[in-house]
C-alpha cells in the first residue's frame, strides 16, 4: 500500500491497511474509488492551504465516509452520515485509537454533507468535506492541476456517468428512511429520485407545534 499518487502518500499503517480492506470488501467499485479520491483531494487541499493534518486520520475519514450507504452498515433510522461515522468509531476503537482522534473522524464523516460548518473546524474535519465537495460537486476543481487530477483519476477512475450513478447510490442508501434527509442536502436526492417523497417543512413544524403561540 506504499503508494505515492499526485505527490500524496497513502498511509501504510496497520489500521490504514485494514480500513482499506474492509471498505474494499464492503463497497462497490464506484464508492470505493470515490472514497479513495476523496482522500487525495482532501490531502492536496491541505497541502495547498498549508494545513497541518494527520494523513492517517484523513484517510480513515475519507474511506469510511460513505459506509453508511451500504446495506451492512445502514441503520433503520439514523442519517447515513452518522451510520458511517459510527462504523468508523467502532473500527478505530478496536485498534485502541484515542478519543480525540476518533471524535475528529466521527465529526468529519457526520458533517460531510453539511455545508458551511466543516471548513471552520479542525483539519481532518475540514479536509474530508473538501475532498467530498471536489469529487461530487466539483467545488474548487480548477484549484487542482491537470496533472494531479489525471494522476488521481488514473489510479481511481470515475466511472462512466459517475454523476448520475453517485446520485443513484445516494438514493438507494436513504430511500428507506426519508425522514433522515430533513435539513440536509440529501432531501434533493429523494426529491429527484422518489416520486412519493414529500419534503418536511421547517416552518410547518414550527406552526404545528404544541406551543399556543
Amino acid at each position: 500500500m506504499n503508494e505515492l499518487i499526485a505527490g500524496i502518500r497513502v498511509p501504510d499503517s496497520a489500521i490504514a491497511r485494514a480500513a482499506t480492506q474492509l471498505v474494499r470488501d464492503t463497497e462497490d467499485d464506484l464508492l470505493y474509488n470515490h472514497s479513495r479520491r476523496v482522500f487525495f483531494w482532501g490531502a492536496l487541499t491541505g497541502e495547498r492551504k498549508g494545513l497541518r493534518y494527520d494523513p492517517e486520520l484523513l484517510y480513515l475519514g475519507a474511506m469510511f465516509h460513505d459506509m453508511g450507504l451500504t446495506e451492512e452498515h445502514s441503520s433503520p433510522d439514523l442519517r447515513f452520515e452518522v451510520d458511517g461515522a459510527n462504523t468508523a468509531r467502532d473500527f478505530m476503537t478496536s485498534y485502541g485509537v484515542g478519543e480525540r482522534d476518533i471524535e475528529d473522524v466521527w465529526l468529519a464523516i457526520a458533517l460531510h454533507t453539511t455545508p458551511g460548518i466543516p471548513e471552520h473546524l479542525r483539519p481532518t474535519i475540514a479536509l474530508v468535506t473538501a475532498g467530498v465537495e471536489m469529487d461530487v460537486l466539483g467545488i474548487n476543481y480548477h484549484e487542482f492541476s491537470d496533472e494531479d487530477r489525471h494522476a488521481v483519476c488514473s489510479c481511481h477512475p470515475r466511472e462512466t456517468d459517475f454523476k448520475e450513478n453517485i446520485i443513484d447510490h445516494f438514493a438507494d442508501g436513504i430511500r428507506k428512511k426519508p425522514q433522515t434527509t430533513f435539513g440536509n442536502v440529501k432531501a434533493d436526492v429523494l426529491a429527484l429520485k422518489d416520486p412519493n417523497f414529500a419534503r418536511t417543512n421547517f416552518c410547518s413544524i414550527i406552526r404545528g407545534s404544541a406551543w399556543p403561540g
